[in-house]
C-alpha cells in the first residue's frame, strides 16, 4: 500500500529530523551563478502545506492511541518551546464536522504548546483524505518511534490495526517494519487479568516477565505468579521457573486425578521490600497469601510489643 509507505517514511524522516540525524551544516556551498538564485535556495523547494495554526483551532484525535502523557515530560517540552520554539511541525488534518484541525501526529508538542501559552504552532496540513486504518497506523509508527507507548497501549494499538485492516500479526509487523516477536509479545499482554495489566502500566511488572506469565493458562495462575513476582522482585528467570513449576504441578495433580492430592505445596515465600529488606514466612502445611497475611500481621503485633517493653524499661 503505497500511501501507507509514504506516510510511514514522512513519520520517519520527521523523527530524524527531530533527533538531528543525517542534518549537517554545509559551509562549501557554491556561490550563486551571476542573475541565478541564491546558493541557499538552489535545490530548494518549498512546502505548499506548512502553515502557523492557532492552538485553538486544533484539537486531538479522540482515536489517538496514547491516552496517556508523562507531566513531567510534557512540562520540559512546553520550557523547550519557550525558549528555543518550535524545532519539528506537527501533522494535522481538517474536519469539516468538527470545523477545526485534528492532530495526525504531534499531540505532545501541541500540548506542551498550550501549556507554554504559544498562541500558533507550526503544522503540516494533509490534504489527502485518510483512512482510518491509515491514520491509525501513521499515528502508532510517529509514537513508536518519538516516545514509546506503554506496553498495554502498543498492544492496544496492534490489535485495533489488525481489526480495522483485517491485518495478520506478520502484517503488522511487516507494514511498520518491526520484529514479527515483538507484536506476538505485545498482544499476549491483553490475555492477561485486568490486575496483571494494571501492574504492567504501573511499571511494577516489566513487559517481558508478563509475557512469561500469558505462558500460564488460568487467569488465577497469572495473577497469583505476577503478585509472586511483584512481591519478591522475581527476575525473568526466576520467573519463567515459577512458571515451569505451575505448569509441571498442574500436570501431576491432572496425572494423578482430583482424589490423589495436589501437587507439592510451597511452603516458603520469601517477600522483597523496596528498602533491600527480605522477610520469609514458612510453614510446613503451606503458605498461601491469607496465611502470610495473617503470619506478617501477628509478626508486626510481637515488634510493636517488643517496642514497647523497651520503651518502658527506659522510662
Amino acid at each position: 500500500m503505497g500511501k501507507l509507505d509514504d506516510l510511514r517514511r514522512v513519520a520517519g524522516d520527521n523523527v530524524d529530523e527531530s533527533m538531528g540525524v543525517g542534518r549537517t551544516i554545509r559551509r562549501d556551498l557554491p556561490a550563486a551563478p551571476p542573475g541565478g538564485a541564491p546558493a541557499r535556495w538552489q535545490g530548494v523547494a518549498k512546502s505548499r502545506n506548512a502553515a502557523e495554526v492557532p492552538v485553538d483551532r486544533i484539537g486531538p484525535d479522540p482515536d489517538q492511541p496514547r491516552d496517556d502523557f508523562d507531566a513531567d515530560a510534557l512540562a520540559r517540552l512546553a520550557e523547550s518551546l519557550r525558549t528555543r520554539g518550535q524545532l519539528q511541525p506537527i501533522r494535522v488534518r481538517w474536519d469539516e464536522s468538527a470545523g477545526r484541525y485534528i492532530i495526525v501526529c504531534g499531540e505532545r508538542r501541541w500540548r506542551a504548546a498550550r501549556m507554554a501559552g504559544l498562541a500558533t504552532v507550526t503544522a503540516i496540513i494533509a490534504d489527502e483524505p485518510l483512512g482510518p486504518g491509515e491514520l491509525l497506523a501513521l499515528q502508532l509508527v510517529e509514537n513508536a518511534l518519538r516516545e514509546d507507548l506503554k506496553p498495554i497501549e502498543q498492544a492496544r494499538a496492534f490489535r485495533a490495526l489488525m481489526d480495522r485492516n483485517d491485518w495478520t500479526v506478520s502484517q503488522v509487523a511487516r507494514e511498520l517494519a518491526i520484529d514479527h516477536s515483538n507484536v506476538s509479545r505485545a498482544l499476549a499482554l491483553l490475555d492477561l487479568p485486568a490486575a496483571v495489566q494494571d501492574q504492567v502500566e504501573r511499571g511494577a511488572l516489566p513487559p517481558a516477565t508478563a509475557y512469561e506469565v500469558s505462558k500460564l493458562a488460568d487467569p488465577a495462575a497469572q495473577a497469583e505468579v505476577a503478585a509472586r513476582v511483584v512481591a519478591e522482585g522475581l527476575s525473568r528467570a526466576d520467573t519463567v521457573a515459577a512458571v515451569r513449576q505451575v505448569v509441571h504441578g498442574a500436570r501431576r495433580s491432572k496425572g494423578r486425578g482430583e482424589t490423589k492430592g495436589k501437587g507439592r505445596k510451597v511452603t516458603s515465600r520469601t517477600l522483597r521490600t523496596p528498602d533491600g529488606y527480605r522477610v520469609t514466612v514458612e510453614h510446613r502445611k503451606g503458605v498461601e497469601p491469607p496465611a502470610i497475611l495473617a503470619a506478617l500481621l501477628a509478626a508486626v503485633d510481637q515488634i510493636k510489643a517488643e517496642l514497647g517493653d523497651g520503651t518502658a524499661d527506659a522510662a
